[in-house]
């Protein structure tokens, strides 16, 4: 069957993007700022490729995941889903996704050829968990994999991209952030309690059990506020940063629909996932305006 190049695209899933994309922009950011207080240069192009290459490994851990879970029968009866309707066979994301993840190797390996080989600590866990996510969420552990794939290992991989070196007091940036990327995954596991309990596997939804999952989801999209707030007063980010406080009212609004789900059932909690990830993209951004702006006055 042949494939059109949005059918491709609606495959990689990019609507998820931002959970890898911003993270790495706002680290890139971030460095502005800190090279523009230390007078130090910093590598506008790695920080640029940085941004493509996480997306690339993204996408490519999105259809091995997809191929998993179809393999699995997690996504039994989502027809809007590529290999579920049969418009694409396994076989054909298994390719596709390795297609992804060499072009994402290739741009790491410029990268490296730019800043230094010590990037390839940041490069291989970066790639492991690429390759084995999959695995792990099976396991209750997808959580923690999506904190340190999209949180802790492309922050410090940005800041060596960019000027050379692991700075590790970027890594403030790592739990507000990691905290709504992740949110994103509890609340699809937490509507799929159910279904993920029939395939067989096991999510930390699952462990938690519905009530306290929402209770979770409400911690991970409401502390990061605090903590920028907490940051700001310590003197680690820039006042501007509290510009973020301007993405609170879709916080609430999220978890306001997250809780009624206890009352009107799982279908409040469709397209959560979706919601989840348009807050994650208006708090990254929002950060990242407030370091560039920030780096220039």
């Amino acid at each position: 069957m042949k494939h059109s190049m949005k059918d491709w695209l609606f495959a990689t899933r990019p609507w998820s993007f931002p959970a890898s994309a911003m993270p790495v922009l706002a680290t890139f950011a971030y460095m502005t700022w800190v090279c523009s207080l230390y007078g130090m240069s910093i590598d506008w192009v790695s920080g640029v490729l940085a941004i493509v290459g996480i997306v690339f490994f993204h996408a490519s851990g999105n259809m091995l995941s997809d191929v998993r879970d179809y393999k699995k029968g997690v996504d039994a009866g989502l027809n809007h889903m590529p290999l579920v309707n049969g418009s694409f066979r396994p076989k054909e994301y298994v390719t596709f996704s390795t297609v992804l993840f060499v072009l994402g190797c290739i741009i790491g390996f410029y990268i490296m050829s730019r800043c230094g080989w010590p990037l390839l600590y940041a490069a291989v866990y970066g790639a492991f968990f690429t390759l084995t996510y999959a695995t792990f969420k099976y396991y209750a552990l997808g959580d923690l994999v999506i904190f340190l794939s999209y949180g802790v290992i492309p922050i410090l991989g940005t800041t060596y991209a960019t000027i050379s070196e692991y700075y590790y007091p970027a890594l403030v940036l790592a739990l507000p952030i990691g905290l709504i990327t992740v949110a994103i995954l509890h609340v699809n596991n937490t509507r799929d309690i159910e279904s993920d309990r029939t395939a067989g596997i096991r999510t930390l939804a699952m462990l938690l059990g519905k009530r306290a999952s929402i209770n979770l989801y409400v911690f991970e999209v409401y502390f990061p506020f605090v903590l920028v707030i907490a940051t700001v007063c310590c003197g680690w980010l820039p006042w501007y940063s509290l510009i973020v406080l301007l993405a609170f009212p879709k916080a609430r609004a999220n978890a306001r629909t997250v809780r009624s789900s206890r009352k009107l059932g799982n279908e409040c909690l469709n397209m959560m996932d979706a919601a989840t990830s348009q807050l994650q993209l208006m708090f990254s951004l929002l950060l990242a305006v407030s370091l560039f702006v920030a780096a220039l006055f």
